[in-house]
């Protein structure tokens, strides 16, 4: 049978593709600097007329809960961040673009012409699961080189955590069972290629966009539509159009007209040998279970059964004593299944009192009611285990780290001086998820709604454990 079509991974040729930060070949991209909010412009110039902007700072990516009714976050995106700060540069035209709208004066302009960031970035490895106060990224350079990465950082973390986590938990729920990837007609173009990629982050095995396949080597399956069927004057001409091209082992969609018929026809135009049948609509329990029987009977035991149809976690935890063989995810999967973004926000925590590289820092944070309250500092993190080895607090610091924890620090440098020191392949990260979410609490998988799996702790070095959330 055609294993591609069920979406199980083909590794002949995959080792070939060149590695980028996005964890896939290089494709070429724009310049990435006005992926940015026209706010973080206007602060540079004013804090360079301020003799501010050269103050050596330190901003931090996290967020402040979870989704309602999430457990854990899923660290997604970061091949790509890295990927963008290395694009973010001011070509002619872009600068032309400040020029023309009055954006920024002439004297930030010539500064913007030579900018590189020249800083430090740390974070969460790629895959790691995450949860409230977690720093998931820290950037660290000067203020003016810093705070332009706002937008683009937020953007990119917000939009891939946020499908990953949403694929963590339908991978979970799926079990050993392949899950595909076929959102990419529910969202922008551009999106759907960072969702695949997030995805098979999350433990999908593979996608229906070319796009993500080319750009990050995921595999990629598809055989055919409701539309293929009906372009036919009969259901088994169409049957037989796919077999004679594809052969026995693709899969026939035979849900157009009636059901049982087509799995009769799939069945008398393929044989036993026919890879497997998708069904796209109805009730997929009842009707799997009588697709399942009716295959038996012809003697087509081997053929397997594919459900799609707007499935997300639920749906697919409902299935899971289905005759079953793989899902296919798509709208909720793209819309991150009812959360598309993960709220994190990029947030200034400490900054030196002059322009001096070597003035110490001093923590700073934003005094506020009504939940947007931050904790200044330049943090640690760290994932406390249970005699068992399980997780059981995420303990985020600042000041020295305590030597119990020494060895189970988050943190890893990604960005030093510039230069990118940290890229991975997509599978490296793949297996890191799976390693971190199985390291979590059993409850962690549990679909029902509740508070965060693990409890954030904060401690300051100097003066104990601070508060607990």
């Amino acid at each position: 049978m055609n294993t591609a079509d069920l979406g199980l991974p083909e590794e002949e040729g995959r080792e070939a593709l060149p590695q980028q930060g996005g964890g896939g070949r290089r494709v070429g991209v724009p310049s990435t600097a006005l992926f940015t909010d026209q706010y973080e412009f206007t602060m540079l110039q004013a804090a360079m007329k301020a003799g501010t902007a050269e103050r050596r700072s330190v901003f931090e990516v996290f967020t402040r809960r979870l989704p309602e009714g999430r457990r854990y976050g899923v660290v997604a995106g970061t091949g790509r961040v890295l990927d963008a700060v290395e694009n973010f540069c001011f070509d002619p035209d872009v600068l032309a673009f400040l020029r023309e709208r009055k954006i920024v004066d002439e004297e930030t302009l010539d500064w913007l012409a030579g900018y590189r960031f020249s800083g430090d970035i740390w974070g969460y490895p790629e895959g790691e699961a995450y949860f409230p106060g977690s720093p998931v990224m820290r950037v660290e350079g000067t203020f003016a080189e810093c705070v332009l990465l706002e937008t683009v950082i937020l953007s990119i973390l917000n939009h891939d955590s946020a499908i990953a986590a949403a694929a963590s938990r339908m991978s979970s729920a799926a079990g050993e069972r392949p899950i595909i990837e076929m959102g990419a007609r529910r969202t922008h173009e551009l999106a759907a290629v960072a969702a695949s990629r997030a995805a098979y982050l999350g433990g999908f095995t593979s996608t229906s966009d070319l796009a993500a396949g080319f750009r990050y080597g995921i595999p990629t399956v598809g055989t055919s539509a409701h539309a293929f069927t009906l372009l036919h004057d009969r259901e088994r001409d169409a049957f037989q159009a796919q077999v004679k091209s594809m052969g026995r082992g693709t899969t026939l969609l035979v849900d157009t007209y009636d059901v049982a018929e087509a799995v009769r026809t799939a069945v008398e135009v393929a044989g036993p040998e026919l890879g497997a049948v998708r069904i796209d609509s109805g009730d997929l329990l009842l009707v799997a279970h009588r697709v399942r029987q009716q295959l038996d009977e012809l003697g087509a035991t081997d053929t397997r059964i594919i459900v799609t149809s707007d499935l997300d976690e639920y749906a697919i935890a409902s299935l899971a004593a289905a005759p079953v063989d793989a899902y296919g995810v798509g709208t909720q999967l793209v819309t991150g299944s009812g959360h598309p973004t993960c709220s994190m926000v990029y947030k200034l925590v400490a900054r030196a009192e002059s322009a001096d590289p070597m003035a110490p820092l001093v923590p700073v944070a934003k005094k506020s009611s009504g939940g947007k309250t931050s904790i200044g500092g330049r943090k640690w993190a760290a994932r406390r285990l249970d005699e068992y080895g399980v997780a059981e607090a995420e303990v985020v610091g600042t000041g020295p780290v305590p030597d119990a924890l020494t060895d189970r620090q988050l943190l890893v440098e990604l960005v030093k001086g510039g230069d990118v020191v940290a890229r991975e392949p997509l599978d490296v990260v793949r297996d890191r998820h799976t390693a971190a979410r199985a390291n979590l609490p059993l409850s962690a998988t549990q679909l029902s709604r509740g508070e965060p799996v693990i409890p954030t702790e904060y401690v300051n070095g100097r003066s104990g454990s601070l508060a607990g959330s």
